[in-house]
């Protein structure tokens, strides 16, 4: 009976750890479910590249879309057809030597070239589709701006202080055109310094195409410091302009150079001695800008061309009459623009430096005229710019507060900061 007993007993037992053990849940490890993982897919230029064999090259001379085609095994027939499908969408005819382009083939056993794309420049590229729905279109690569600031300290030129920090050399020039009216950009010297607001292109998130324009600036040169913030007082014709911390514009009547980085090699002198004339007072009634043959010379404010002719002396030379007291003049043009008559505004290119007449180098002598009078024009009361209406101050003044305070917290350095290097702003993050 003992016996019969001991067994149900250790049979029930056996049963009890069973029925716990299948109601235990199952250990982590122990679940095998088959994970969905998903490929990403290669994409570019509008297909999967993993599922291609890419072939890449460039143009060589005497090279035609056509010709490469054939060399890669597309009968003329069929390029002539590719042709006629593609002209009205995509130009292929003007192929430029070492630019870029890559075959896709299809990993077939018997690879057949399925698209041609050309990279000629770095903002765009043209596909073509050979197969299957033949086709060809340009395209533009998205245009990311990025809000960036930097600062510099000036130890040589503008240019070399830009680089030396690591900034877009562009900003040297546009520095240059906020500032033409306040500073010469000739005349810096060590340990000017700057701080910078402003936004730069990128396309691919790392390839920068230029800078978009300067939000804000601030330059503290001989001693005076010399704010400017971007504004638009016509919100008509959405013209930008620059006014500094207290609304005032910083453009003037007059530009301070007709060349942009010309050095002043001769000032408005009229007790000037020259050796090679025995020492004898010659007056030099005019401001002499070296610059290289072929550089730009700018109308230094608006006006009407009086004069555009050669003369022994002068050599090629131009006159802007701009009201009824100021008129200016520009000398030794290799080539002159401009005909009597024309209006040219502030900034317009006139002409280009030379060597014609009487000069011994490259450079534009600048005269400058006011009430009849040859005058220095580094000593005149230039008129300023149309102010700032009351009404827009307040606005002004509103709309810079968050800049100014952006901009006075950037230390002096040699480094630039990425401000927003992941997102591309919105319209109406940067107006």
């Amino acid at each position: 009976m003992n016996k019969i007993f001991a067994f149900l007993y250790s049979l029930c037992v056996v049963i009890l750890i069973v029925a716990c053990q299948s109601n235990t849940p199952p250990k982590i490890d122990q679940v095998y479910s088959p994970e969905v993982v998903e490929q990403k897919k290669n994409l570019k230029y509008g297909f999967d590249l993993d599922l291609h064999k890419v072939v890449k090259k460039k143009i060589r001379r005497g090279d035609t879309f056509g010709s490469i085609l054939e060399n890669h095994g597309i009968d003329y027939p069929e390029v002539y057809n590719i042709l006629q499908a593609i002209k009205r969408d995509v130009d292929v005819k003007r192929l430029v030597t070492g630019k870029t382009y890559q075959l896709l083939y299809t990993k077939d056993s018997v690879p057949i070239p399925k698209a041609f794309i050309y990279e000629h420049d770095i903002r765009s590229y043209k596909v073509i589709q050979l197969r299957d729905s033949i086709y060809g279109k340009q395209i533009n690569k998205p245009i990311k701006l990025v809000l960036r600031e930097g600062t510099g300290i000036i130890k040589n030129s503008l240019y070399e202080t830009m680089t030396n920090s690591g900034l877009n050399d562009q900003l040297t020039y546009y520095l240059s055109d906020v500032y033409a009216w306040n500073i010469d950009f000739y005349s810096l010297r060590k340990g000017d310094r700057f701080k910078v607001i402003y936004l730069e292109k990128f396309v691919e998130d790392t390839i920068s195409v230029g800078i978009e324009r300067i939000k804000a600036a601030f330059f503290q040169h001989a001693g005076k410091e010399f704010y400017a913030f971007e504004f638009k007082p016509d919100t008509i014709n959405g013209i930008v302009e620059y006014f500094d911390d207290n609304a005032k514009n910083l453009r003037r009547a007059f530009l301070k150079a007709p060349v942009k980085f010309g050095p002043v090699t001769s000032r408005y002198n009229l007790k000037r001695r020259i050796a090679y004339y025995g020492n004898r007072i010659r007056p030099h009634r005019g401001t002499d800008f070296a610059a290289r043959v072929g550089t730009p010379i700018l109308a230094t404010a608006n006006g009407v061309i009086t004069k555009s002719s050669y003369s022994r002396g002068n050599g090629n030379y131009v006159t802007i009459k701009h009201n009824n007291t100021f008129s200016t003049q520009y000398l030794h043009m290799k080539r002159r623009k401009v005909k009597v008559g024309e209006f040219v505004k502030q900034g317009e290119v006139i002409g280009w430096v030379g060597m014609t007449g009487y000069t011994s180098g490259p450079h534009v002598c600048y005269r400058f005229w006011k009430n009849g009078r040859q005058v220095d024009p580094f000593k005149q009361k230039l008129p300023e710019a149309k102010p700032i209406s009351e009404k827009l101050k307040i606005t002004y003044l509103n709309a810079i507060e968050d800049l100014k305070t952006q901009l006075d917290c950037i230390s002096f350095q040699y480094e630039t900061t990425i401000i927003n290097n992941s997102i591309a702003l919105s319209e109406s993050d940067i107006n």
